[in-house]
């Protein structure tokens, strides 16, 4: 019976498993891989910052965030209210005491430049235009030049412009489209903008507008109008986290590119009251921006609200029906003496329907 037993016991004992050499490598170079908590890469992982998350942002999100907490001891304060009014009534009363109104429109607008430094800026600005087309511009006797000083010298005295403006004639051989007045008396005129003004009652309307610029201080009203701008782009990137840029942009878009406009159409009608009380037609001027509209069928022009300027279709409209008001300056000036232009104003209804 012991036999049988141990023969069974060595029947049903486990034979030892022979592995290849191949498969006891492989479990070898397993036993000694590090598990995934002690891989380096993989704590890295989970501990490195998100790429957008960047120094400028955590910086912004910072500022927000002690900012608020500023506002928000200061809104625990008693007199947090009448804080809030007495800072209200200062700045309403400061942006009151800067209002001004323009001439000929009657617009209120706000304004903080002073004309001493809006003319520091017109003299330095004077200095680098000349330099940069010291080799186009014309000699005094061109007749370009005459022509633009002749019709010039008729606006003036209807201008309304301090009379210590000095004035200065440059015309410049381009075929750029373009003429401007800078603040304190200095005309720039770009011979490619001739051709469309035809003969000096369009030139005139080119003047009269540029002259207008400065009548209404459009470029001081400019400025004071980036300062808010500017403080209410840092808002929108301090409570939104919007990057300046971008805010800047977008209130650019919806508040700096309408006033812009409207600050063109205000020139175009402050311009053609000037003409019309120097004795040009001013039936000229719808004539100009017509042939401008033609001008601009043949180069890409952005979309009118994109844009700085009205479109040439709009300042046609806008300026045709201020016609018979620059008809009846024209008439209650000296020019009525001439009556040059009676019998365009009694006509003027048939040939203009807008």
């Amino acid at each position: 019976m012991f036999p049988s037993l141990a023969k069974a016991a060595r029947l049903v004992r486990p034979r030892a498993v022979v592995l290849p050499n191949r498969i006891l490598q492989t479990h070898a170079r397993a036993a000694t891989r590090p598990t995934p908590t002690s891989f380096p890469f993989h704590r890295q992982f989970h501990t490195t910052k998100p790429a957008f998350r960047n120094s400028r942002y955590e910086q912004s999100r910072r500022l927000r965030e002690g900012v608020w907490s500023l506002f928000v001891r200061w809104s625990s304060r008693p007199t947090f209210y009448l804080e809030v009014a007495g800072l209200g009534g200062i700045t309403g009363s400061w942006y009151l005491y800067h209002l001004e109104e323009v001439p000929v429109s009657g617009r209120r607008r706000f304004n903080v430049i002073s004309h001493q430094f809006e003319k520091q800026l017109g003299d330095s600005q004077y200095v680098q235009v000349t330099h940069q087309f010291q080799h186009e511009i014309l000699p005094e006797h061109d007749p370009r030049v005459i022509q633009v000083r002749r019709v010039l010298d008729r606006l003036i005295p209807n201008s309304g412009l301090p009379a210590d403006y000095d004035w200065k004639v440059t015309v410049i051989e381009s075929k750029e489209t373009n003429a401007f007045v800078i603040p304190g008396g200095k005309v720039f005129v770009f011979t490619g903008i001739l051709p469309i003004c035809q003969n000096d009652d369009g030139l005139a309307a080119v003047l009269g507008h540029e002259i207008g610029h400065n009548v209404a201080r459009h470029i001081a009203e400019q400025m004071s109008r980036g300062i808010f701008l500017l403080a209410a782009a840092w808002v929108v990137e301090l409570m939104w986290g919007i990057p300046g840029g971008i805010s800047q942009q977008l209130l650019q878009l919806a508040i700096d590119r309408p006033r812009s406009r409207a600050q063109e159409s205000e020139a175009d009608h402050i311009g053609l009251m000037m003409m019309a009380k120097s004795c040009y037609d001013p039936k000229a001027a719808v004539g100009l921006w017509e042939r401008m509209q033609v001008v601009e069928q043949k180069m890409p022009v952005p979309p009118e609200i994109l844009s700085t300027h009205p479109s040439s279709h709009r300042r046609q409209v806008e300026l045709a029906a201020l016609l018979p008001q620059a008809y009846q300056v024209a008439l209650d000036s000296e020019c009525a003496v001439t009556g040059n232009y009676v019998e365009q104003f009694k006509n003027f209804a048939d040939e203009y329907t807008y």
